[in-house]
C-alpha cells in the first residue's frame, strides 16, 4: 500500500541493500528489491516542496531522517537524484524522469484517498425552508438555526415569499418547511402538521436620540410620530395598531415597506419608530445601532412550522420542531 500525506506504509522492510552513495545496486530481475515505495514517495514530496525542511514537515519526520532515506534511495538506484546548487535543492535529469513517473501515482493516491474520505463521511441532507417574508429574519435564525446543529449533516437552502406562495411551493414538495407566522387558510388540498415554534413580545425601536426622546412619554409621546409600518399584514402589526387605537393613540404611518431588515435600515436612519419581536432586541439594536422604546407585552408575535408528512421524518425540521 502506498502511504501519502506522511501516513506510515503498511509494506514490509525494504530488501534494498544499504550503502553509500556511489554504491551499486543490487541487480537482479525483481525490480521490487531495487525500488522501495516508501523512499519513492518521499522523494516525491522533497522534489513537490522543493526542500527537504518543507518535506519533513509535511511528512511528519525530522529533516535529518528524511535526508537519510533520500541519500538510502539513491544508493539503492545507483544514481543521484538531487544535487546542491547553494541553498537550493535541484532535481538531476534522473531526478525529473523519476519525477514523471512518481507524480501521477502519487497524486492519484491522494485523489483516492480524498474520495474515500468523502465516501465515508455522512452526506449532507438538503433542508429547504420557506420563511414568510413578514417575519423578522433575526427571529428566523434563531427557530432555524437548531437544524444546523443536528448530527446529520444539514444543506440548508432559504427562500423567502407570501405564505400563499410559500404554502403552494410546500405542496409541490419544493419546500421541506415553511416558516410562518399565520396558519394556512385552510382550503389547501394536502396534509400538513402546523407545530407553533416561538412566540414573542413586541418591541419599539428608534435612532437613539429619538428613543431617548420617546420612551419617559410612553405611549403618548408617539401620537402623531412617524411609523414605519409592515406591508405585509403580518399578525403582530395588525395587534399593534389595535392596541394603539385601545389607547387612543394615533400613529402616523410614514412608510409601508415589505421587507423587515429594510424597515430597522429607515429607521436607523431617524424616519420613524418600527417594531420587532422582543426576543430578539439585543440583536436588533446591536446590528442597526438602535435602542428600545418600550416593550409591549400584550402583542404577541407568533410563528409556526408548516410541513407536510415527510417532514416528520427529516432530522432538520425534528430538530427545530423540538424546540418550540
Amino acid at each position: 500500500m502506498i502511504g501519502i500525506k506522511g501516513r506510515p506504509f503498511k509494506s514490509g522492510p525494504s530488501n534494498c541493500i544499504r550503502g553509500p552513495v556511489s554504491c551499486q545496486p543490487e541487480r537482479g530481475p525483481d525490480v521490487s528489491r531495487r525500488l522501495n515505495y516508501r523512499h519513492l514517495h518521499h522523494f516525491w514530496v522533497v522534489a513537490r516542496e522543493g526542500s527537504v525542511a518543507r518535506a519533513a514537515e509535511a511528512l511528519d519526520l525530522a529533516p535529518q531522517t528524511l535526508s537519510s532515506q533520500i541519500s538510502t534511495f539513491e544508493a539503492d538506484l545507483g544514481t543521484r537524484l538531487f544535487e546542491r546548487r547553494g541553498r537550493r535543492l535541484v532535481m538531476t535529469d534522473t531526478g525529473h524522469r523519476v519525477f514523471q513517473y512518481a507524480d501521477p501515482m502519487f497524486r492519484t493516491a491522494e485523489e483516492l484517498e480524498a474520495w474515500l474520505d468523502d465516501a465515508q463521511a455522512a452526506p449532507a441532507r438538503k433542508l429547504r425552508v420557506g420563511i414568510v417574508a413578514s417575519i423578522h429574519k433575526l427571529f428566523a435564525y434563531r427557530v432555524i438555526a437548531p437544524a444546523l446543529e443536528t448530527t446529520t449533516p444539514v444543506k440548508l437552502r432559504c427562500r423567502t415569499g407570501t405564505p400563499e406562495d410559500l404554502t403552494s411551493a410546500l405542496a409541490r414538495h419544493e419546500l421541506d418547511v415553511v416558516i410562518t407566522d399565520r396558519p394556512p387558510a385552510g382550503d389547501e388540498d394536502f396534509r400538513w402538521y402546523l407545530n407553533p415554534l416561538s412566540q414573542s413580545a413586541i418591541s419599539l425601536f428608534a435612532e437613539p436620540a429619538l428613543a431617548q426622546r420617546l420612551a419617559p412619554g410612553f405611549p403618548n409621546s408617539l401620537e402623531g410620530f412617524p411609523f414605519l409600518a409592515s406591508a405585509l399584514e403580518a399578525p403582530y402589526y395588525q395587534q399593534l395598531m389595535q392596541w394603539f387605537r385601545d389607547q387612543g393613540i394615533r400613529v402616523h404611518e410614514a412608510a409601508e415597506i415589505d421587507d423587515s431588515a429594510l424597515i430597522k435600515v429607515f429607521g436607523r436612519a431617524g424616519l420613524g419608530v418600527f417594531a420587532a419581536p422582543t426576543v430578539i432586541r439585543e440583536e436588533v439594536c446591536r446590528q442597526y445601532q438602535v435602542e428600545e422604546i418600550a416593550s409591549i407585552e400584550a402583542v404577541r408575535d407568533q410563528i409556526y412550522a408548516l410541513y407536510g408528512v415527510e417532514g416528520m421524518r427529516h432530522p432538520g425540521i425534528q430538530a427545530i420542531c423540538s424546540e418550540s
